[in-house]
């Protein structure tokens, strides 16, 4: 018995550490509005960003800590292969500010590169972990999220996704285009 209860709370004490055990947004829901603006965050040009721009197109939507900032890059280069068209379907790179120990002027140089090879993708800072605390995505990681027009999330990858779930990923976009 005490082997058991050992091991549950091992369990639950991983299912914390690793975000499995918090309210993390599920496939079908649709996430609550978020506001970053000013000491929160906020689009990089500085004004502030709503979550619920995900809104009337289908959205890919990364969560990133700068320091696993290639973590997908494999997937940011297949949805860039697939050239989807810009009045249907859009993507958000959302920077986890406060899960990096690497200064601002680093974050900068890197998102810099990041825009010029990604010029389509809306770049926003997360400095508080807002998105971590509401919507329960990964801390210290990278996270690809798909939303629907409607913004209900159809498509939810915390970590590096494979060759499959990248494929998967496209096909729910295509499929999502198409409604």
């Amino acid at each position: 018995m005490r082997k058991w209860v050992v091991l549950m709370l091992a369990a639950a004490a991983f299912m914390v550490s690793t975000g499995t055990g918090s309210a993390d947004l599920q496939i079908g829901q649709i996430p609550e509005t978020i506001v970053l603006e000013e000491k929160q965050g906020g689009r990089v040009d500085g004004t502030p960003w709503r979550s619920d721009e995900i809104r009337g197109k289908v959205s890919a939507f990364f969560y990133v800590d700068p320091d696993v900032a290639d973590l997908n890059d494999a997937a940011s280069e297949a949805m860039k292969a697939e050239g989807f068209p810009l009045e249907q379907y859009q993507s958000f790179a959302v920077i986890n500010m406060a899960a990096t120990w690497m200064p601002n002027f680093a974050i900068n140089r890197s998102l810099k590169k990041k825009q010029e090879q990604y010029p389509n993708t809306i770049y926003v800072r997360d400095n508080e972990k807002r998105l971590v605390a509401d919507w329960g995505l990964s801390d210290d990681n990278n996270c690809l999220l798909v939303f629907d027009k409607q913004g209900r999330l159809v498509f939810r990858k915390d970590g590096q996704l494979d060759e499959t779930e990248i494929q998967t990923m496209i096909g729910i976009i295509k499929e999502n285009l198409n409604q």
